[in-house]
């Protein structure tokens, strides 16, 4: 069966390949997770109070534009609105509880949109669709919705072109009609070139929605090979990441997942096709932390010494014979090879071991190759090749060096 062809936005998507989510809120100020809420069982009336503190004092849009554009990524997606109801951006009247009527007493989302023009990042809004604040979600629901609908106009009428909505929250009330196709329609009224998402949440990661959505999401993990053989549309994929264990600020959490982790998921990301949006959850004032901040940059790093085809591209049907993690995208002529655990040289004493360098096999390659160089160094690699079937010989690091996966250029016939 034929697969369908990606519109223009969801192809001009997949190429930003890798973004940033920030989760920031009133939660934040507890730094005890973005659940702090629900799960403390925190009642309204006490916890509407934070907005009196929220302050918004160090938050700088600008330094988290160019530290996103400093880490390779292209894209950031905020919190306007998560479950706690309330909103970064001035409502226009909707509720009094947004960041104009708290202790910030300013639009935050007009602060962002501007800071992402500028640094030259595209911005995208994530927006709840459930919500613990206002009491029609569970006493007049389509009255909600309405009220969902308008602050969503808000949104795509008052900021400008943006890059998209990220919705989350539809699997709180699986049974009820969520007028998805009204709600989707005030987007495309407004913003019609925005990527639409809508997060099925951990238990349905890559499951496709409602027709109007432009990509499906993953949760944590890894993302798995979508196939879109007979669908009546091309969706992308996206996976959702955190720095941790959890999606806000945590004061108590210093379980951070390592560099090579982070670099190594980007890859899986792009093996498969999908997005990688990475989170942040900045404190209780808006700043990014030092440790989540240095991360990032350091991903940036990595790609900036060879790993830009990460971007543009895109999965071939090239398979390893050595390991599962090493894979290869295409650029119009040019494959482009991971290769992971590559080993360090050097005297024993001193190098600690990191796998194997030495010859790695490649079947499916797509044409007759001329030549394999590595993208972080001069000098050409030693390969021979039998029909679709190619084995390079990858050499290992010089000592003092390793990018935890490495990148082949080979360009073909």
């Amino acid at each position: 069966m034929a697969i369908p062809i990606p519109e223009k936005r969801v192809a001009e998507f997949e190429k930003l390949g890798f973004g940033m989510f920030i989760h920031w809120g009133l939660y934040s100020q507890l730094g005890r997770g973005e659940w702090v809420m629900h799960q403390e069982r925190i009642p309204v009336d006490e916890y509407k109070e934070l907005a009196k503190t929220f302050t918004a004092s160090k938050f700088d849009p600008y330094k988290i534009a160019t530290t996103a554009k400093a880490a390779g990524m292209k894209y950031i997606t905020l919190t306007t609105r998560h479950h706690e109801g309330f909103s970064l951006y001035d409502t226009r009247g909707l509720s009094t509880y947004d960041a104009p009527h708290s202790a910030a007493g300013r639009d935050l989302i007009r602060e962002y949109v501007d800071a992402c023009n500028d640094v030259g990042i595209v911005p995208f809004f994530y927006h709840t669709t459930l919500d613990w604040y206002h009491p029609d979600f569970n006493n007049n629901f389509k009255s909600y919705l309405q009220y969902l609908r308008d602050s969503v106009e808000v949104l795509c009428s008052e900021y400008g072109k943006i890059g998209g909505l990220w919705f989350d929250g539809n699997w709180s009330k699986k049974d009820e009609d969520w007028e998805e196709d009204a709600l989707y329609a005030v987007i495309r009224k407004h913003q019609p070139e925005a990527i639409i998402v809508n997060n099925t949440g951990l238990s349905a990661r890559g499951e496709p929605g409602n027709l109007q959505l432009d990509s499906v999401t993953f949760e944590q993990g890894r993302p798995t090979p979508m196939n879109r053989e007979g669908m009546s549309k091309y969706f992308a994929a996206e996976m959702c990441h955190t720095l941790n264990a959890h999606w806000g600020c945590g004061y108590a959490d210093f379980n951070y997942k390592s560099l090579p982790h982070l670099i190594e998921t980007l890859c899986a990301c792009r093996k498969v096709g999908a997005n990688y949006l990475l989170n942040v959850g900045p404190t209780g004032e808006g700043e990014i932390t030092l440790l989540q901040e240095a991360l990032l940059r350091s991903i940036g790093d990595w790609i900036n010494l060879g790993g830009g085809s990460v971007y543009e591209g895109k999965p071939c049907g090239v398979v390893s014979e050595d390991s599962p993690k090493n894979f290869a995208l295409r650029i119009d002529n040019k494959l482009y090879f991971y290769v992971h655990d590559l080993s360090i040289t050097g005297d024993s004493n001193v190098t600690v071991a990191g796998g194997g360098a030495g010859d790695k096999v490649f079947t499916g390659v797509p044409g007759k190759i001329k030549s394999v160089k590595w993208t972080d160094c001069d000098g050409d690699l030693a390969f021979t090749q039998d029909g679709d079937k190619v084995t390079i010989n990858c050499t290992g690091y010089t000592y003092g060096k390793s990018l935890v996966v490495r990148i082949a250029e080979a360009e073909i016939e």
